[in-house]
């Protein structure tokens, strides 16, 4: 078989597994309020002393075959409270595009993870508007000192009959550099 009909048949094969999920992408999403209930707890009356962000890159489509061919993967938000005492409060999940405009924001409001609890975002395989420079920005708040939090995307998918799964950890933001 000559290369240009085994990309043209991984082609059809990706085309019809990414065609398969697509009521995925108009299925709304149980807000995470809901589907982390038990991962919540009432946000602190306390002021929020300390506060970060991280910066997460989730690639939720990928070039192959020197550009000619794209593969769509799901995405995976996990954001864990790695302190067993405290509360962490997510102030905001925004997710964004190659070019930098938001896509989406998934909180409405703040809200407070239990000790070592966790949330997540799901970005199905079928919804490719993030494209290959898709990201995520993950704004979060606490009463006092507390363990850093662990933010990270997973990836997987397919691609004719491999199976790719990948992770990317998310880094904190800091402003570097000045006078």
């Amino acid at each position: 078989m000559s290369a240009k009909a085994i990309i043209l048949s991984v082609g059809v094969v990706l085309g019809a597994a990414l065609a398969l999920p697509a009521h995925a992408q108009a299925t709304k999403a149980v807000p995470i309020e809901e589907a982390f209930r038990n991962s919540l707890a009432a946000l602190p009356a306390e002021p929020l002393a300390v506060s970060g962000s991280y910066y997460v890159p989730a690639y939720s489509s990928v070039s192959m075959s020197e550009g000619r061919l794209h593969a769509d993967f799901s995405v995976t938000l996990s954001v864990h409270n790695a302190s067993e005492t405290q509360l962490l409060v997510v102030r905001r999940i925004a997710y964004f595009d190659t070019a930098g405009a938001l896509v989406e924001n998934y909180l409405k409001a703040p809200v407070a993870l239990k000790p070592f609890s966790t949330v997540e975002v799901f970005v199905p395989a079928s919804d490719s508007r993030g494209g290959t420079g898709a990201n995520f920005v993950v704004d979060w708040a606490a009463t006092g000192e507390i363990a850093e939090p662990v933010v990270e995307a997973l990836m997987m998918g397919s691609l004719a009959n491999r199976h790719f799964a990948f992770i990317s950890q998310g880094r904190p933001i800091r402003v570097i550099g000045g006078k």
